[in-house]
């Protein structure tokens, strides 16, 4: 079978020509410190995703959920993100000890615009400001604390498309295997299936914080 012909842009220069200018508010929408309106973001996101960068150059997303006010704003340059008991991988954690870039996306349900911010981060322990992400009076013993280099607010266009906030596209959770049925399927530790649904469930019960 031929290999079908790939139409590879090759330089930025090549990839303006399909697109139009950005408008002069898109060009200014960048800051260097969190506003008002950012920090009202942040004080009422609920879920977030945070990218690192890995060792060998490849990229680490991974989400993070906490009720509203979880993040500390300590001051408009400065965040506070605690670290909740999970898989111990430490991915993120690890990445930014070794390497201090970071990007963060803020989302508010019900609300389509999201707040993004990149920066640096250092992981501190047993520090004071962490009584501020306490839940349930569990004070993480951990955090990152990033250092805002740049925030903007993004438009709703891609949260409208996608329905998030919507049951356009909700489905069923039957309509795809359990996650135990997922996992048994990729890897190799000899579990059952019910097994891992049972401690999955446990761990969403008993063992969120």
């Amino acid at each position: 079978m031929s290999k079908q012909p790939v139409n590879r842009v090759e330089t930025v220069d090549d990839l303006r020509g399909f697109y139009g200018e950005p408008s002069q508010l898109v060009q200014q929408k960048f800051m260097e410190t969190l506003d008002e309106h950012c920090r009202a973001m942040i004080a009422r996101s609920s879920f977030y995703c945070v990218a690192t960068l890995n060792e060998d150059g490849s990229l680490d997303v991974s989400p993070r959920g906490d009720p509203p006010g979880s993040v500390a704003v300590l001051d408009p340059a400065t965040l506070l993100l605690p670290d909740r008991r999970g898989n111990n991988r430490l991915d993120s954690m690890a990445n930014v000890t070794e390497r201090q870039r970071l990007a963060l996306l803020f989302l508010v349900p019900g609300v389509l615009e999201t707040l993004r911010v990149t920066g640096s981060a250092e992981v501190i322990h047993d520090d004071p400001r962490l009584a501020a992400c306490a839940i349930n009076g569990q004070v993480p013993p951990t955090g990152m604390l990033v250092t805002v280099e740049k925030a903007c607010l993004q438009c709703g266009k891609a949260v409208k498309r996608g329905g998030l906030w919507e049951e356009t596209y909700r489905i069923s959770r039957s309509d795809l295997p359990s996650f135990g049925t997922m996992l048994v399927e990729q890897t190799n530790t000899g579990q059952t299936a019910k097994e891992l649904d049972e401690s999955i469930n446990d761990a969403y019960k008993n063992r969120l914080y």
